[in-house]
């Protein structure tokens, strides 16, 4: 099920605005500038294509969400390809030399059964030498222990002001984070609740093996910096090894 925070108009009309000087963005960049075909899985309101468009990429771009809320505003760039849905209710021919998953998408895949359907159709999807690349956030850093209402932003857009909090509920024992994520303009409010997979290093390699995938470069943060234990993120590019394991 898509977040309502995505599928809501009005709450996916803040994503870019509580999104802004995303480093993500100038990580992935040189990646697809070196990529004739690109798929973007998780596109959201698909600023990582626009840029790359932006930026002079000439050949074969597609944006792939299952929020149409976060898709329309995608679509107001004309020369890219937008398609609704995620890669195990769409999978997509192979012939794409790179795929990425940004803005933390990969954390949506909660279930052992999600995970190995959508490595498999990411696979599929590559030309052989294709790569994949992807963030989650390390779980040993914990960032959920910072997403409480004390750490509220407030951001302006169309002149008004939206205050934005969040709230964990259980904590993780299942490697599974839920929270709730609550707007409140001048006049209303709404909530939108969300469930986040947290994954090592080791379960990150082993899941991309079965799926005929390897890690060959891995960082802590934008700046290409190792992974320690306070690193922000577990950033991985993966390419395609053949076979697959099990195949």
């Amino acid at each position: 099920m898509v977040d309502h925070a995505y599928t809501d108009e009005r709450l996916a009309a803040l994503y870019d605005a509580l999104n802004t000087g995303r480093a993500d963005v100038e990580f992935y960049l040189p990646l697809i500038a070196a990529a004739e075909a690109v798929l973007d899985v998780g596109c959201g309101t698909g600023t990582l294509l626009h840029e790359a468009r932006q930026a002079g990429h000439t050949g074969r771009l597609r944006g792939l969400d299952p929020a149409p809320a976060m898709l329309a505003r995608a679509r107001e760039r004309t020369d890219i390809e937008w398609l609704p849905g995620d890669l195990r209710t769409a999978p997509q021919p192979p012939g794409f030399d790179l795929v990425v998953m940004t803005g933390h998408a990969f954390q949506e895949l909660r279930t052992d059964d999600e995970l190995r359907g959508t490595l498999a159709a990411v696979r599929a999807a590559l030309r052989p030498g294709g790569r994949f690349a992807f963030e989650t956030r390390n779980p040993a850093a914990r960032a959920w222990e910072r997403w409480t209402p004390e750490h509220a932003r407030e951001i302006t857009v169309g002149g008004e002001t939206v205050r934005v909090t969040h709230e964990v509920g259980t904590p993780p024992g299942d490697g599974l984070v839920r929270f709730t994520e609550t707007f409140t303009g001048a006049d209303w409010e709404d909530r939108s609740t969300s469930v986040l997979r947290f994954t090592g290093e080791a379960e990150l390699d082993r899941f991309l093996a079965e799926a005929g995938l390897r890690a060959v470069e891995r960082f802590g943060d934008w700046d290409h910096g190792p992974v320690t234990p306070d690193s922000p993120e577990l950033i991985t590019v993966a390419t395609v090894v053949k076979p697959a394991v099990g195949r």
